[in-house]
């Protein structure tokens, strides 16, 4: 992919130089190139979040087309209007690709999400049919243990039993699949970091008046940010963490509140934190989750605010109850 934006270095400034040359602006190379380098470089910093990487025969293909566009300079004679038609032209074929690849970036991300989605819905799926299947075989041990007057060891059994349908049943509770999938998906990760998820809920999630992959999204970003700051927490300082998501209705507002510890955060990354792409509190990450959870609130005339005070990160997000 750089080796392409190196070639449209190369034919935009040829372009530019017949422009110039027709013009009688007699610029030199050592001037013009770098000032074209330098305007491609800025174009491809700009658009790289956006666009896709070619595979190789679309990378060609785009190189031998602009190619072509030079031929008229070497079998033409010049003049003002040829460079300034071809160079319109390669431009446009150069704003067609920036287009095509942006929507083709929005539909790859809509695969890989709704691939996400399907496999927690399926895992979701499996671990509540497998409860059931297996619902029966407890309900035989706990009746055998009573019956032999082994009274604690039955209770010992049930209480395991009722912490874990309790972990599913938090997840799943009146939410709809892809919603309880992620959720769920949220509480196994977090448990594994060593992390308790706490979900205090007064409403099934599923009522936020978004589309279901919204709702996928604003929680996806929100929990595994939640549960990577938490972890670090954990291991710096070795205590208990913990995940509170809250979720309630007051005055015609949907308010989801998520706490979590963190580790101190400078001041310059928490003014930029939920406003620009690059911004994040983690090492190692490009900071799009952030910025990704504002996007979704404004998209639907929420608000969103937050607060780091005494090491525990707040987010509390409003969205109003209009369907």
């Amino acid at each position: 992919m750089k080796i392409y934006w190196l070639v449209l270095s190369l034919f935009g400034f040829i372009h530019i130089q017949a422009l110039l040359t027709n013009l009688s602006w007699h610029l030199p190379v050592y001037f013009t190139y770098p000032a074209v380098f330098f305007v491609t470089y800025l174009c491809y910093r700009k658009t790289k979040i956006k666009t896709i990487e070619f595979d190789q025969k679309w990378s060609h293909l785009l190189s031998v087309t602009q190619l072509f566009l030079l031929l008229p300079y070497l079998i033409i004679e010049s003049s003002l209007w040829l460079p300034a038609f071809f160079f319109m032209i390669f431009i446009g074929i150069e704003w067609v690709r920036w287009d095509v690849s942006s929507k083709f970036k929005v539909l790859q991300n809509d695969h890989y999400q709704f691939e996400m989605e399907r496999f927690h819905l399926t895992e979701t799926f499996r671990v509540v049919r497998s409860e059931r299947h297996d619902f029966l075989k407890h309900i035989s041990s706990i009746h055998y243990m009573l019956e032999h007057h082994h009274y604690e060891e039955a209770a010992t059994y049930l209480d395991d039993l009722v912490d874990g349908y309790e972990e599913t049943n938090l997840s799943i509770k009146g939410e709809r699949g892809s919603v309880a999938g992620i959720l769920h998906q949220m509480y196994n990760q977090g448990k594994a970091c060593g992390v308790t998820m706490i979900y205090d809920v007064d409403m099934p999630l599923s009522t936020l008046p978004l589309p279901d992959k919204k709702i996928v999204t604003l929680l996806g970003n929100l929990l595994s940010n939640s549960i990577e700051a938490s972890t670090q927490w954990l291991e710096h300082y070795g205590n208990q963490a913990s995940v509170s998501l809250q979720f309630y209705k007051r005055s015609g507002l949907y308010m989801l509140v998520c706490k979590n510890p963190s580790l101190p955060i400078s001041p310059s990354i928490l003014d930029e934190l939920y406003q620009r792409y690059g911004h994040t509190t983690k090492d190692g990450h490009e900071g799009l989750g952030t910025k990704i959870i504002q996007e979704t609130v404004k998209e639907y005339n929420g608000f969103l605010d937050f607060v780091y005070k005494e090491e525990e990160f707040t987010v509390k997000i409003k969205i109003p109850a209009i369907h």
